[in-house]
């Protein structure tokens, strides 16, 4: 019985010889990302902008009324709550972002989460509070200093590790590469405004995971391929390179979305974000692997002659002895 092939062993893609419009592209995807972060801005849940959250159950209720316990909270006039099934069909979570002031005050805060609950027991019967958070501005604030400054760490430490690892050229190309790839998902929750929390930044993580993971075999058949192939062209050398590991980064790929297809279309609203973002991100990391990890390899003058190690005087002197010379 013959194994299944996603990819035949005589593949020759030459995907470097579009590197110079698709890095255009890739730069100006960047700069829209940013740009709509910076007019739009991120819709910061909870988490990150400050506010109430409220779980419960309706025990006797076989779903939760979602559009009608939104109407009733928009009434008592702390804006539009996002409400979501969070769990089981009759359990919800009631997300309020409060207005600055209110957030700022922590009794005012109280007064709005108990005023919140008090609506809802009076409401409906079957009301069972499950949890009641309060996240001030202060600590919303410091969660998302704090979330920023993991992504920025997580960034530099991949960027020493492949530097240590490879060489100095191919850690600025992971960095510019997984740059690339959190750039393009914050600008799709701007563009999108997919509510954007604590969740998300897991899920960025993930995105910087998984781009690292492709980049690194890329680069390591990179080097191998180097040192095999001394006369081959450089760009010649970063498609044989792709193209060897390619059915490896598609069987990744698929096997991932096997996962993530079914929970993005079929999974609980609670995920969505979650998912919609590693999805995007296996996409984005894969693609900056190829057009963007290694093309830069090129215009960073690296060639088949970078990493040989010098020989020395004395290395020479005994050649010479030796009449290798």
């Amino acid at each position: 019985m013959k194994l299944l092939k996603l990819v035949p062993d005589d593949t020759n893609i030459k995907f470097l010889k579009w590197r110079v419009p698709f890095f255009v592209v890739s730069i100006a995807l960047i700069a829209a990302s940013w740009a709509l972060v910076m007019t739009k801005g991120l819709n910061f849940g909870v988490d990150f902008a400050g506010g109430l959250e409220v779980r419960a159950t309706f025990t006797q209720s076989e779903e939760a009324p979602v559009a009608q316990l939104r109407s009733d909270i928009e009434g008592l006039g702390y804006g539009s709550p996002v409400v979501q099934r969070f769990g089981e069909d009759n359990q919800v979570s009631i997300r309020i972002r409060l207005p600055d002031d209110v957030a700022a005050d922590k009794e005012a805060a109280q007064e709005a989460a108990n005023a919140v609950v008090s609506e809802l027991q009076s409401s409906y019967s079957d009301f069972r509070l499950d949890g009641n958070d309060n996240v001030s501005g202060k600590v919303s604030g410091e969660f998302r200093d704090d979330a920023t400054w993991a992504l920025i760490y997580a960034m530099l430490a991949v960027a020493a590790y492949i530097w240590i690892r490879f060489e100095w050229q191919f850690g600025v190309g992971a960095l510019f590469a997984l740059f690339h790839d959190v750039s393009l998902t914050l600008g799709l929750f701007a563009l999108l405004q997919l509510e954007f929390s604590l969740q998300i930044i897991a899920a960025i993580l993930a995105i910087i995971g998984y781009s690292l993971n492709d980049t690194i075999v890329v680069y390591d058949r990179i080097r191998e391929n180097l040192k095999k192939y001394r006369k081959m062209e450089v760009p010649e050398l970063l498609d044989l390179s792709v193209n060897e590991t390619l059915a490896r980064t598609v069987m990744t790929s698929l096997t991932l979305l096997v996962a993530l297809v079914p929970l993005l279309f079929f999974g609980p609203t609670s995920l969505f974000g979650l998912t919609a973002a590693i999805t995007f991100g296996l996409f984005v990391g894969t693609y900056s692997s190829v057009y963007m990890a290694a093309p830069l390899l090129i215009w960073m003058g690296v060639n088949s002659d970078s990493f040989v190690p010098e020989e020395s005087i004395a290395d020479q002197q005994e050649k010479k002895l030796r009449g290798e010379v």
